[in-house]
């Protein structure tokens, strides 16, 4: 295993699947996990061990983004933390707008996992009066109304989306026009949004869906 390079982070034109910046999040969690434990280096083997994957399936992964590791060490887990981070944009504080203060909208601005990997969310939006104005885990409620003004002045480039699906693609284009040019949509619809406007989508149904598909397809 080559000792690491300093090209650390892929190049603005590379192409990678989904499938491989899935992995690179799952390698992220493993490699934090082991860090807490006081373990400071790992290899191939063990890491694929721990997700299912084989040594070779890691290595190509990482292989996309440079060359890691170090002869007869492994990869350092805290250089290689350091490097994903890098790679995947977590290695800066993205400010972030929640959209949509229902039941969802609310356990999710209680959800303290996207500050631990750098997603702040500084700002909730939504159109009931009774809520707007008010304070919900510490984050502040706007009326949509303002978001021009308030995306602005807190520079947000992010925003969850967890709105019904009936008004999802109207408050979109309005984000969109807003300065929002990436979504976390929780919406169960399709977004048609400019290209240069990243979407993902997470469909709740449809993961219980595939959950039952592998299920069913198991049984004799």
């Amino acid at each position: 295993m080559a000792k690491s390079k300093d090209n650390k982070k892929g190049t603005s034109d590379q192409r990678v699947s989904k499938a491989v910046v899935s992995r690179l999040s799952l390698y992220l969690r493993e490699l934090s996990r082991l860090e807490r434990a006081g373990i400071e280096t790992t290899s191939s083997t063990k890491l694929g061990e721990m997700l299912g994957f084989s040594d070779a399936q890691v290595r190509k992964d990482l292989a996309n983004f440079g060359q890691f590791g170090y002869p007869g060490v492994g990869y350092r887990c805290s250089e290689l933390i350091s490097t994903i981070r890098q790679i995947m944009g977590t290695d800066q504080k993205w400010p972030v707008a929640l959209v949509g203060v229902g039941n969802l909208g609310r356990a999710l601005l209680g959800y303290r996992g996207f500050s631990n990997q750098g997603f702040n969310t500084v700002a909730a939006f939504d159109l009931d009066p009774k809520i707007v104005g008010t304070e919900i885990e510490g984050i502040p409620v706007f009326s949509l109304d303002n978001v021009d003004k308030i995306v602005k002045e807190k520079s947000i480039q992010l925003a969850i989306l967890a709105v019904p699906a009936t008004a999802a693609q109207e408050v979109a284009e309005r984000l969109v026009e807003a300065g929002i040019r990436g979504f976390l949509n929780f919406a169960a619809v399709t977004l048609r949004l400019p290209e240069d406007v990243t979407v993902i989508g997470v469909d709740l149904a449809i993961e219980m869906e595939q959950l039952s598909f592998a299920m069913t397809s198991r049984i004799p």
